[in-house]
Order: C-alpha cells, then sequence, then structure tokens
C-alpha cells in the first residue's frame, strides 16, 4: 500500500484536507446537490425548521429563511462564493506579496526600504475597514471582491516572507550560486524560491480562511457580491431579524464558515508542522 504524501502523514493536514474536499466537492456540485434553486421563494413555507426539528418539512431538509428560501440550496451555492473568493484571492496576494518579498529580501538596500515603508503605510489602515473603503470605490460584485482583498492581504505574506528571504539569502549554496555567475533572477527562482516554498504554502492555506471571513463580512454589510447571488454573510444578515423565531437560519452560515475556516487553518497548522524542516527536526527530537 503506497504511503501518503509527506504534508498529509500529520494528522491535522489529513483532517483539514478531508474536510475541504467535502465543502469543494459540495461547491462544485451545488447545481446537482441543491434540492431548490437557492433564490426560489416559497411564502407559504417561511421558517420551516430543519429536519431534526418538530414541523420539519422533508422537501427543505435545513429548512428555510423568512423568504421561504430553501437553506440548504442556498448553503450549497454560498460555498461556491466562499471556496472562489479564497483560491482567487489568495493566488493574488501570494503572487503580489511573495514577488515584493523576494525583492525586498535579496536586493536589501533601498529596495528593501521602499517596499517596507509601503507595507507599513498599508499596514496602518485597519484590514477590515479597508476593505470596506476599497469595495466603496469598486462597487459590488466576486471579481471586485477579490480584488480588494488582494490589495489588502499581499501585504501578510511579503512581511512574512521578507524575513525568510534574508535568513535563506546568506546561505553558502546562495553565495556559491551568484559566484557562479547565476543572475539574480536565476538566484531568487532556483536557490530562495525553494527553500521559501514551504512557508508560503503554509500562508496560502491560512490566509484563504482569512479570505472566508472577509468575504463574509462584506457580504454581511451588503458590499459584497449582489442580493441574487447566495452568499454566507448575507445569510446571517437576513437571518438577524429572526434569530429568536428561527435560530438555525442564523446558526447553519455561521456554522459553514467556521468548518471551512477551521478546516483552512488546521490544514495550514499541519502544513507548517510537516514541512518546516526546523519544526521536523524539533519534534523528531
Amino acid at each position: 500500500m503506497p504511503s501518503l504524501p509527506l504534508w498529509l502523514s500529520n494528522t491535522r493536514s489529513l483532517i483539514g484536507f478531508t474536510l475541504l474536499i467535502f465543502i469543494v466537492g459540495a461547491a462544485l456540485l451545488a447545481p446537482v446537490l441543491a434540492p431548490h434553486d437557492p433564490n426560489e421563494q416559497d411564502l407559504i413555507n417561511m421558517l420551516l425548521p430543519p429536519f431534526w426539528v418538530e414541523g420539519s418539512d422533508a422537501a427543505f431538509p435545513l429548512g428555510t429563511d423568512s423568504l421561504g428560501r430553501d437553506i440548504l440550496s442556498r448553503l450549497l451555492y454560498g460555498a461556491r462564493v466562499a471556496m472562489t473568493v479564497a483560491i482567487f484571492a489568495t493566488l493574488g496576494a501570494t503572487l503580489l506579496g511573495a514577488f515584493l518579498a523576494h525583492l525586498a529580501g535579496y536586493f536589501g538596500g533601498w529596495v528593501d526600504w521602499l517596499i517596507g515603508r509601503i507595507i507599513d503605510v498599508w499596514l496602518s489602515f485597519p484590514p477590515v475597514v479597508l476593505s470596506l473603503i476599497l469595495m466603496v470605490g469598486l462597487g459590488a460584485g466576486l471579481w471586485n471582491v477579490i480584488l480588494a482583498i488582494v490589495l489588502v492581504d499581499w501585504t501578510r505574506f511579503c512581511r512574512v516572507l521578507r524575513s525568510e528571504v534574508m535568513v535563506v539569502r546568506r546561505r553558502d549554496y546562495v553565495s556559491a550560486a551568484r559566484l557562479l555567475g547565476f543572475s539574480h533572477v536565476r538566484t531568487i527562482t532556483r536557490e530562495i524560491l525553494p527553500a521559501t516554498l514551504p512557508l508560503l504554502i503554509t500562508l496560502m492555506a491560512l490566509e484563504m480562511g482569512i479570505a472566508v471571513v472577509v468575504e463574509a463580512i462584506l457580504s454581511f454589510a451588503g458590499m459584497s457580491v449582489g442580493n441574487e447571488v447566495p452568499a454566507w454573510g448575507q445569510m446571517i444578515a437576513d437571518a438577524r431579524q429572526d434569530v429568536y423565531n428561527a435560530p438555525s437560519t442564523l446558526i447553519l452560515p455561521s456554522f459553514a464558515v467556521f468548518v471551512t475556516v477551521f478546516a483552512f487553518n488546521i490544514l495550514g497548522d499541519g502544513l507548517r508542522r510537516s514541512l518546516d524542516t526546523r519544526l521536523t527536526q524539533t519534534e523528531r527530537a
């Protein structure tokens, strides 16, 4: 029987990866799994309880909201929004932040100073407030949400990776590469990037969880996708007025956000423990 990959040999990674397989699968198969159109209103069946509560309807397994819309269908389609934002916003923030981090850490000097000052200015704004300000300028829409998160969160990658690049740059094999005549681009991509990749992958997993939370906050504030697109934060906002009559309308989307963020965080922690050789050696010792 083949052994698991190193990054899945950690229990945390395996749990997080398994949860994410289910969440991504639910998002991809939402048109097949959803029992109803997520925007279809059934005013006769408003605020139905989920199946484990007396008075439920088998046609609506997780109940309905104040407009009679099926909660299960909206959760499935909301997963598509959450996963799209998590993947593409993280990729964008990774590319921008890692590029600037490797420039600052490798060249140092005025390049490092300039990028460091930009980061300091950017971090002087609270991230959520800055995201809201950007959404006011950009307008609602899925890709505008992704762009806003990229413009806010690239600093997380840049600040952490810059320190790692500065450590790697001083290693003997990097100096040897320069003595052999490697160009700066080749030295960064062939010698430094492979050494910083484990940290980068870990940061990406953690950033995906942050992106899910930010999108939920923006959709809660009505500044994410439009009303015609189901989103978990939007479901939480809609459920506030009925929280005492139908608490499940608030609990279920909140639980969906919690499970998704938990999966990304535990996967990131497991990746850090599996891929970081310093932690691996410490645990073995």
